[in-house]
């Protein structure tokens, strides 16, 4: 793999030139054109996707509309309450309202079944489509019923990617939907496009994870498609079935790019004629002279099979290296453990090397990046006939919607499976995000799933347990599988890949999805269950802001997970105030009572009190304050607490870690970097006017460039504005207290 910091040329899709003082000459020889990178630019299957959705008319400030907008049912109850507070009528555009996450089911109660029925009754009332639970995985029903060539989807959910299939899709925060929902824009700047050059074919064995993994091992820390669009081209591209394509590219989320977009094909056109909508299909390739902005070339020959280790999926390895090294990279993993959980509890990898083979404890294969038809039916063919054995480890597989499920019967690939001893279950989301099949204390598991964050496999830390997941393809899952939990490669293995063809019947969701076809009927009332509650009443942004540092997180990469986690709290997050009470319960639990002790000021000020009665802390801060800036009184500021992590941000909770803090009297957040542009905004609330401003180090005065302290005060002073304003453009001035606790 190499990568190209200076960008390329690409010429009728094949021929690459690297720039360099002599690239002008080179593509005028091709071509006998001569063509400036600005105008290359616009040859991107990318700029011209982006140019037929925006409505700015100027395509360096772009202002996006969607066709349409998918949500599942973490996030979909807060989008539409949020859009209810502000005059929503009807949804303006097809929006999907999947149910496949279900994490509330081991809580006990009703809550979870209410937050479903919020959402059948609101896409009857407002036009929606509503998915029921089990049918099929959020990205895996816009993949087979939403997808469009040259179409733009939004999404509440990290790994809204549909790429392969020839559309721009993005994951976003709520708040984001919300726009789209009251008919306003998605407002970014124009994004670099970094060209993916594939060539070459796959080594048998190797799958679609393997290859995910060894682009985002090489680009994750150094931001090389940070921000960006990722668009894949080359020869090698039609060396890919979809499914793999597919594989690939909803993985493209944990490189930090903006969005994906993948050359189509005949291949392409084949999906759409299965699913039954050849209309949807359209051809997309870069223009005669395309140039990216950088470039990445890559030989799909060259990939071996891959492992990333606890605690991210650009802990990468080879299994090759891993198996050879095998102590010395568990032994950075326990490292790694003791940073992420400031040392609370021993992660203990080594101990499992039994006769200097690395042992499992579990596989599963699923989700939208495992559940897919052709993983599933090589994951089959690999443990044909084999047994999975009677120890520890287990293996579970999710097919990632009903009519691949059905497919998979009719073709006899889950009673082979089941005969192993492995374990079929029904689309569902959970091993992706901690809320099922949960580990042992100290397992290992290996997981052809999204991702492999701190708790994302449902230990508790807190409680003194944890366990660990590495992110593999499902081929090797199956291998390992076959040789009874000893880590192996599906490159050792000799097997016969039978590749049946994929058949879908879409009759399941003729018979159980409800799709309103785009009629609002207002005469339907919105079920409501007692756990669904509104936004609490939220002040305007003052026009200065006083702010105590009430947490400091020094991980190298703080995951939204670790913000608010995922699993079990999911029973509040349609309570804002409920699901705040776990903010930050696993890296920092005193967070919450610090953050309510400042929110008192606050709240003074809201109630016409003096917030020095409410905090008295406060007195010595206004004092000094006052002696540099007088105009400061009660009427043009506010009270807050804030929050220091180096690099957060990473994950899909981007709402729900803002809006935990927000609750709690959060206003702003402080760090080195954010892991991407747009969890850098965290806007909790864009219509209640609950904005987290993120503020980074290098905005500090010289002076102030060290880590801010816990227990300081923060006085960042900052025009008064609209409060969905774009903070990033924000200059900040700071005065820095220091209390006497």
């Amino acid at each position: 793999m190499k990568l190209y910091e200076n960008g390329a040329y690409l010429v009728n899709g094949r021929d690459v030139v690297i720039n360099s003082p002599e690239a002008a000459s080179a593509v005028n020889a091709k071509t006998g054109k001569t063509v400036t990178p600005e105008d290359a630019k616009k040859q991107t299957i990318a700029y011209g996707i982006l140019k037929s959705h925006n409505t700015s008319g100027n395509m360096e400030k772009l202002q996006i509309k969607f066709d349409k907008l998918t949500s599942h049912d973490i996030t979909f109850v807060g989008i539409i309450q949020t859009a209810r507070a502000s005059g929503l009528e009807k949804f303006p555009i097809p929006y999907v309202l999947t149910n496949c996450h279900n994490s509330l089911c081991a809580v006990g109660g009703t809550i979870n079944e209410d937050d479903h029925m919020f959402g059948l009754t609101c896409a009857k009332k407002y036009g929606g489509i509503y998915v029921p639970p089990h049918q099929a995985v959020i990205h895996q029903f816009a993949r087979e019923m939403l997808a469009g060539g040259g179409k733009m989807i939004l999404g509440s959910d990290s790994h809204t990617r549909y790429g392969a299939l020839g559309t721009m899709a993005i994951g976003e925060g709520g708040p984001e939907l919300v726009k789209q929902l009251l008919n306003k824009t998605y407002d970014i700047d124009m994004p670099g496009v970094v060209g993916i050059y594939l060539t070459g074919t796959p080594q048998k064995g190797v799958g679609p994870q393997d290859i995910a993994l060894a682009i985002i091992g090489e680009v994750f820390a150094n931001g090389f498609v940070k921000n960006k669009v990722m668009e894949f081209v080359g020869p090698g591209v039609s060396n890919l079935s979809v499914d793999y394509r597919i594989g690939v590219d909803v993985m493209t989320t944990e490189t930090t790019c903006l969005s994906s977009i993948w050359r189509t094909d005949d291949q392409v056109k084949e999906f759409y004629e299965i699913h039954g909508r050849t209309g949807d299909f359209e051809e997309l390739n870069p223009g005669e002279t395309a140039y990216y902005d950088s470039f990445i070339e890559l030989d799909l020959s060259e990939i071996k099979p891959m492992i990333a280790m606890p605690f991210h999926p650009s802990n990468t390895y080879t299994i090759e290296e891993l198996n050879a090294n095998l102590m010395d990279i568990l032994d950075d993993c326990e490292k790694r453990a003791q940073v992420s959980f400031d040392g609370k509890v021993d992660l203990d990898l080594k101990s499992k090397v039994k006769n200097g083979r690395l042992y499992v404890d579990q596989g599963i294969i699923a989700g939208c990046a495992g559940g897919g038809f052709e993983n599933i039916c090589d994951a089959a063919d690999i443990l044909k006939g084999s047994s999975i054995g009677a120890d520890e480890f287990t293996l579970s597989v999710y097919p990632a919607s009903t009519p691949i499920y059905m497919e998979l019967v009719k073709n006899g690939a889950v009673a082979n499976l089941l005969e192993t001893g492995a374990i079929v279950k029904t689309a569902f989301c959970g091993p992706c995000f901690g809320a099922g099949d949960t580990p042992a204390n100290n397992a290992f598991s290996i997981r052809h799933s999204t991702r492999n964050f701190p708790n994302r496999e449902g230990s508790k830390v807190q409680n003194g347990q944890v366990a660990s997941v590495a992110l593999m393809d499902a081929r090797s899952i199956a291998a390992t599988a076959a040789n009874k939990g000893f880590l192996t490669a599906a490159t050792d293995i000799d097997v016969n890949y039978s590749k049946p063809k994929y058949f879908f019947d879409k009759t399941i969701y003729e018979n159980r999805v409800f799709d309103s076809k785009g009629v609002a009927d207002p005469d339907v009332e919105i079920q409501f269950g007692p756990n669904i509650k509104d936004w609490p009443a939220m002040s305007p942004l003052p026009e200065n802001l006083v702010l105590k540092v009430v947490s400091e997180i020094h991980d190298p990469v703080t995951t939204t997970d670790e913000l608010i986690p995922s699993g079990e709290t999911s029973s509040f997050r349609s309570n804002p105030l409920g699901l705040a009470e776990f903010a930050l319960s696993r890296k920092d639990p005193e967070y919450v009572g610090r953050a309510k002790e400042v929110q008192k000021a606050q709240k003074a000020v809201e109630a016409d009190t003096c917030p020095g009665d409410a905090l008295p802390e406060i007195h010595p801060v206004m004092d000094t304050i006052r002696a540099t800036f007088s105009d400061v009184n009660r009427s043009n500021v506010g009270f807050g607490s804030t929050i220091f992590a180096v690099k957060p941000g990473d994950g899909s909770a981007r709402e729900q870690a803002a809006s935990c803090q927000k609750v709690l009297g959060g206003w702003a957040n402080i760090a080195c970097e954010y892991a991407t542009n747009t969890s850098s905004l965290f806007l909790s609330s864009w219509i209640a006017s609950s904005t987290l401003i993120p503020i980074f180090l290098s905005s500090l005065p010289h002076h102030l460039d060290a880590t801010p302290h816990q227990g300081k005060w923060l006085v960042p002073v900052v025009p008064c504005q609209h409060p969905a304003f774009h903070v990033r453009n924000y200059s900040l001035c700071f005065i820095v207290v220091t209390i006497v606790q």
